[in-house]
């Protein structure tokens, strides 16, 4: 049970491609996310990644109007209906094609898709349990090229879809007699964007030559006439198909009424261009609030506007990136304006109105590389391929500082002893210290020669640094206090491809490719006092949390145990059929053959150092027992097939006479905005860059407390966290060990029995119940009695508790007293303890974090009410004086 850990979090990622939207109240955003979905709360200041996932990235992205239902589809089409307010899955459905966009109705009871150059109604799921929640209403023709967008009108009578080819088209979404279908031209680019005015058939049309045409209808919302049901129709008004179930409303003919109705008619009122200064950028976004009658625009150069409706005034005009942006969303009052840029990975909620960020993340660029947890477990450091190092809050899930000074890829990251310190090392020959009190780069570490750093490590008390270079074979020793070089330690004969230092003393081990494990000690001289041989190249090492063990993974597969003070082998690990490798779309071998030369690239011991965490080029994560060496579970990492390596078989719908479909390029595809170069090429650029990033994992790295684990991957920065309230893990567990026996031990006043039976049973409901009812004055004393088996269990406890709870002092006297009476014997088996420690530490240091701001806040307010007080007091006493002066004038001149 202890290896419960489940997916928890995603960071490092806010958006990968489709539409973000605003949650009907507007406080809070949901995000596509590769092929998951992440909430972020903009009032909490927290982000949240359901746990939920499609096949492959998803494209769109709809809300129903009471935002309790959502349904996602990804980019072949298959759609998830979920349940926001439980976070589960709901229905799975297959539109069997990709679909452009997805739009509830704004009374909730349909929804349209379109797919291709067809736009279907269906009917959205009711409140209740359906056989079938996706039941196809009606099937709408009209456009020559893919549709493009959705709008509907207040009261869900009709709704417009653009098209590629250049025209718009309005459906009645019942069967009107004077509307059936009205296409709209005028336009020459594709249809980006088309929005309804408020309560009325009125239309903006927006196309990607950022050209805006207002259409005006002659015919209100409330003239169009319900057809008569029960009158036969015309041959020529009959669009209906043989379907039983569904209606073909086809735009080939007009149908004109048999009666003396007058038709809905649009003409156009006026036509703007955005382009008018000469930038000649493409629209790619486009998003319109309808009653402010707000219009924003984002362009391909990362440009958007705001402007005013009708008149087309220009409100504010910004640059957020030089990528394009990908998408708009506007929240329900019009003061949050969301934008997403797919080139980029970036997420922004600009407030236009004080014309100040709300929220402004962006992750990695390229792959995460490494990652650590800071030692009391409150945040992450990563650093990527892009060069920059990024510090993450664990509760939140936001980055809070970037530092970009490497030139080149960071390689590894690490957080000094105290927390306050985080390294860097790069390929670029320098390894950076950055202090998280100043936020800034205070010391740089370089070679006497310039030597791409591989591999990082700091020892337990923070003053020395070590790096191990892949090019000279060397590792270099630096001083943290001086920032000079101390040593150089030669010997090894390969690239250095790991190092670590033991928790407990100044001995650090060295990984290379010569197919050995040095260790050094730090305090005698630099000199080597073990050489460990392996059979194959050395790719990471890692000591167990009390440094008396040492794993290492090799690159035929296998991981080793070693004792660190004997240089003795002590087990070993065949774990090369674990990693059950998946098949690239381009290799021509089976996954079973290509898995023979892989093996496990990131080792990380869990926090007790019962257990072994290991990963590679492979979607699983293996978690394995030590002392049994035995498979304990897997972690799957991501289950998205539009990763590569993921299929473990051949997929034979995706092979042709002439070969797989893979070897076709088509470029980047009309998503980019690339125009047809050659002739007889499909879509693209033949020269464009165009690839499937492999599904890897590059490292690993538990918590302190041991709550949790984190893992940088192709889809990002996972965490896997215990969920301890859903897990029934009995502790010695026996007959009269009852929750009956429990509350009647409460009852007696046997304080003692009463809580080592509820940890026995180890409920959290029960155990809280009995500890609150036991009176402050007896915590000492129960502390004194309270077995040594349940302290430590107990602290891991009071941990969660703390950081919950309302009754903050009560279980901090627990906490403070359990620690002054047992903290002697804790030191004898500090390893184990360790990790409750730690977890009490985060929960305490949440706390101050969020007394301190409240603190200093009330402080600022406190001092603003003096001054302000002060200053009524002044003009209160010389309006007083004033007064009396004014008094004593009457009198003299009445004397």
């Amino acid at each position: 049970m202890k290896y419960s850990y489940k997916f928890s979090n995603l960071l490092g990622t806010f958006y990968r491609r489709g539409n973000v939207t605003f949650t009907p109240d507007g406080n809070s955003l949901i995000s596509p996310v590769g092929n998951r979905l992440s909430v972020f709360s903009l009032k909490n200041n927290n982000a949240e990644t359901l746990p939920l996932a499609t096949r492959c990235n998803i494209t769109c992205v709809a809300l129903s109007p009471d935002g309790s239902l959502g349904i996602l589809v990804d980019e072949e089409g298959a759609a998830l209906l979920i349940s926001l307010a439980t976070k589960s899955l709901l229905n799975q459905f297959s539109f069997q094609q990709p679909v452009q966009s997805v739009r509830f109705s704004p009374d909730g009871k349909k929804f349209v898709i379109t797919k291709g150059n067809v736009a279907m109604l269906y009917h959205a799921p009711g409140k209740r349990r359906e056989f079938n929640a996706f039941v196809l209403d009606k099937t709408f023709y009209g456009p020559y090229d893919e549709t493009t967008c959705i709008d509907w009108t207040d009261d869900s009578k009709c709704f417009a879809v653009g098209s590629k080819d250049m025209s718009t088209w309005v459906f009645g979404a019942e069967r009107w007699q004077n509307l059936i279908y009205y296409s709209l031209g005028g336009h020459k680019d594709a249809i980006v964007a088309c929005f309804f005015q408020e309560g009325s058939l009125d239309l903006y049309t927006i196309s990607a030559d950022a050209t805006l045409c207002m259409w005006q209808c002659d015919t209100e919302l409330s003239q169009l006439q319900a057809r008569d049901p029960n009158k036969k129709p015309r041959e020529s008004d009959n669009a209906e198909t043989e379907e039983p179930r569904a209606e073909e409303i086809r735009g080939t003919a007009n149908p004109a009424p048999e009666e003396s109705v007058g038709r809905v008619r649009y003409h156009k009122s006026s036509r703007h261009f955005f382009n008018k200064e000469g930038d000649f950028t493409t629209l790619t976004a486009a998003a319109f609030h309808k009653k402010l009658n707000i219009l924003v625009t984002g362009f391909s150069s990362g440009m958007f506007h705001i402007h005013e409706l009708p008149e087309l005034s220009l409100i504010h005009s910004l640059s957020i990136s030089d990528q394009r942006v990908s998408t708009i969303s506007i929240n329900c009052t019009g003061d949050w304006i969301a934008f997403g840029c797919s080139g980029l990975g970036q997420l922004l909620v600009w407030e236009w109105q004080s014309e100040s960020y709300v929220l402004k993340q962006q992750g990695h660029f390229n792959n995460m590389g490494s990652l650590s947890y800071s030692p009391d477990g409150q945040h992450i450091v990563t650093g990527g391929d892009d060069g920059k190092v990024k510090v993450w809050d664990t509760s939140s899930g936001f980055c809070y500082v970037t530092f970009t000074d490497h030139t080149s890829s960071v390689t590894a990251v690490t957080f000094t002893s105290s927390g306050q310190v985080i390294l860097s090392a790069s390929l670029d020959g320098t390894v950076r210290a950055f202090s998280l009190l100043r936020y800034r780069n205070f010391r740089t570490f370089t070679s006497p020669k310039p030597a791409q750093f591989s591999c990082l490590g700091v020892d337990g008390s923070g003053e020395i640094v070590c790096a191990g270079a892949q090019d000279s074979y060397e590792v270099y020793v630096w001083s943290m206090q001086t920032g000079r070089l101390l040593d150089v330690l030669a010997g090894h004969e390969g690239p250095i491809s790991s190092v670590a230092f033991n928790p407990w003393r100044s001995v650090l081990a060295t990984a290379s490719w010569d197919k050995t494990v040095r260790l050094w000690d730090m305090v005698d001289s630099w000199r080597t006092t073990e050489t460990l041989n392996l059979s194959s190249d050395a790719l990471a090492v890692t000591f167990r949390p009390d440094g008396r063990e040492i794993a290492v993974a090799s690159l035929d597969g296998q991981i080793t145990f070693w004792e660190s003070e004997k240089g003795t082998q002590t087990g070993s690990i065949e774990g090369r059929h674990d990693l059950k490798l998946g098949r690239k779309e381009l290799d021509k071998v089976t996954a079973k053959h290509s898995s023979k030369g892989k093996a496990f690239t990131a080792l990380c011991y869990t926090a007790d150092g019962q257990a072994l965490l290991a990963g590679g080029a492979s979607r699983y994560v293996c978690l394995y027992h030590v002392r049994e060496q035995i498979l304990a579970k897997k972690f799957e990492i991501s289950c998205n097939h539009s990763l590569d390596a993921m299929e473990e078989f051949l997929d034979r719908r995706k092979m042709t006479e002439f070969g797989s479909l893979a070897l076709i390029d088509e470029g980047t595809g009309e998503e980019e905005g690339v125009s047809l170069s050659l002739p007889g090429v499909r879509q693209g650029d033949m020269s464009s860059r165009h690839f499937k990033p492999e599904i890897r994992v590059t490292s690993l790295h538990f918590s302190p407390t041991g709550r949790s684990w984190a893992a940088t991957s192709t889809e990002g920065l996972l965490i896997f966290s215990l969920d301890s309230s859903t897990v029934f893990d009995p502790f010695d567990l026996d007959e009269e060990v009852t929750a009956g026996g429990v509350r009647r031990a409460v009852r007696g006043g046997e304080w003692t029995r009463a809580i080592v039976m509820a940890m026995r049973l180890n409920e959290e409901s029960l155990l809280r119940e009995t500890l609150e009812s036991v009176p402050c004055a007896d915590i000492a004393v129960l502390c004194s009695s309270l077995p040594e088996l349940y302290v430590e269990r107990l602290l891991v406890f009071l941990a969660t508790q703390i950081e919950r709870s309302r009754h903050l002092q009560f279980y901090l006297t627990w906490a403070h007293q359990l620690l002054m009476l047992h903290g002697q014997n804790m030191k004898i088996r500090s390893v184990s303890v360790l990790p409750a420690v730690h977890s009490l530490q985060k929960s305490l240091q949440g706390h101050f974090s969020e007394i301190s701001k409240l603190c200093e806040w009330n402080r600022y307010n406190m001092k603003f009410a003096v001054c302000l007080s002060r200053q009524r007091g002044i003009k209160r006493g010389a309006e007083e004086s004033d007064a009396e002066s004014g008094s004593l004038e009457e009198a003299e001149m009445e004397q």
